[in-house]
């Protein structure tokens, strides 16, 4: 009891203030007493709400060119001088535009991250020389990186449309800076984004943003229908990398905790630190395995991503976790409460840094919920049992199974092959 107490106390400490309402923004923020301050503005816009294929990575690359205020060159040596960090980064369902700094420095970088939502020019000559050739490079490293690819592949094949659609823009995108800077104005418009901030307090940030943020944007903010659960199967031959397979399920509808604690319970990896794991999926000493749990706001993807340098080795560990995927609802009383705290942990460290906090509390702050802590995810996982359990594991292998085969397709096996 005493634990449990200290635990909750520990997460309410690095809990999120309630979301407060700033002229129609959210805007939310906790202060550790770091040394450093870190905002986001955190926006619908992701693949799932483009209109155009691509679209969505070519804005996460077009962040802090030219504006109203500076140029390119201008925003990057100006951050420079202050000592900050600026960074975009993309999921299927939000854009963040971050920007890192000493303290003392917030009033500059929140009308900087201002004056990119607002002001961006979205010019055609930054757009050819600096964005399309990040966007090549990115899909360049996505093509070298079977693992990245094979969750790539599996989401078109689980989600279809929406959470189908590929983070990544194709290697000639016919997505137009005009396309762009119309998909940004209704990511921007007002409602459609938020504010998050650590290191600073709530008050502080509040003010600052009432000050330098007036969204103008009149276009409507981008929709989506809701998410349906399809699977299949794709195989990709490539040269030069591991053997890769994923298999897995999804399920449509807010994510349960027990798939959290089902993928807990599937990882084969060892929680000692250079300890040999005993588990079947772990065919070969060079097979790797890892546990995939993907949650979305109206669905979720769990499964196993397994990578070898043989496509034999890969064969047995996919045998093995078929067996593990089925076999899950049958998950002894010991074995659920070891997946339950396993879970717990991962939630809770995976908020501890600033890029957990937007990835974790970033929706709840957006859709603005009133509960921007993790005490509720946590409480969750705790009212899991091994009938709640053993039903979400049952119903998800229900399903069509997600398979995905990336190198020698000659010799990497089919779904059916491994009981699926």
């Amino acid at each position: 009891m005493l634990a449990s107490t200290r635990a909750s106390v520990r997460l309410t400490r690095r809990s999120f203030a309630t979301a407060v309402d700033v002229g129609g923004l959210k805007v939310a923020a906790i202060d550790s007493n770091q040394p450093t301050v870190a905002v986001t503005f955190l926006a619908k816009a992701g693949p799932r709400y483009q209109q155009k294929p691509g679209v969505a990575h070519a804005l996460k690359n077009f962040a802090f060119k030219s504006t109203a205020d500076r140029s390119a060159l201008g925003t990057v040596r100006e951050s420079e001088l202050y000592g900050g960090v600026l960074s975009s980064t993309l999921t299927r369902e939000h854009l963040a535009l971050t920007a890192e700094f000493l303290r003392g420095d917030e009033e500059f970088f929140v009308n900087l991250l201002a004056s990119v939502v607002a002001s961006t020019k979205y010019y055609r000559h930054e757009y050819e020389e600096l964005v399309l050739p990040a966007i090549e490079s990115e899909v360049n490293a996505l093509h070298r990186d079977p693992a990245t690819h094979a969750i790539e592949l599996a989401h078109a094949l689980a989600f279809r449309n929406g959470l189908g659609a590929s983070l990544f823009a194709a290697p000639h995108t016919p997505v137009t800076a005009t396309d762009v800077q119309q998909f940004a104005a209704s990511a921007f418009a007002k409602g459609n984004f938020a504010v998050l901030g650590s290191g600073i307090s709530q008050s502080a940030l509040a003010a600052l943003v009432q000050h330098a943020v007036s969204p103008k944007s009149t276009s409507p903010a981008p929709t989506t229908s809701a998410t349906s659960y399809f699977g299949g199967e794709s195989r990709l031959e490539t040269h030069g990398g591991p053997q890769t397979i994923f298999i897995g399920f999804g399920a449509a509808g807010a994510p349960a905790p027990e798939l959290a604690a089902l993928a807990a319970h599937l990882d084969p990896n060892p929680s000692v630190k250079w300890a040999k794991s005993t588990s079947p999926l772990l065919a070969g000493e060079k097979t790797s395995v890892q546990a995939v749990y993907l949650p979305y706001s109206d669905a979720a993807l769990v499964g196993l991503l397994i990578q070898g340098p043989t496509a034999a080795g890969v064969r047995e560990s996919g045998k093995a976790a078929v067996a593990a995927l089925k076999g899950a609802s049958g998950v002894k009383a010991e074995e659920l409460k070891s997946a339950v705290a396993k879970a717990k942990f991962r939630l809770a460290a995976g908020a501890d840094g600033r890029a957990g906090v937007v990835a974790v509390l970033g929706s709840k702050v957006l859709a603005g919920s009133s509960e921007t802590s993790l005490d509720a995810a946590i409480a969750s996982l705790d009212k899991v049992t091994s009938a709640g359990f053993t039903k979400a594991a049952t119903d998800l292998v229900k399903n069509k199974p997600t398979f995905v085969a990336i190198g020698d397709t000659q010799a990497l096996p089919y779904a059916d092959e491994l009981g699926l």
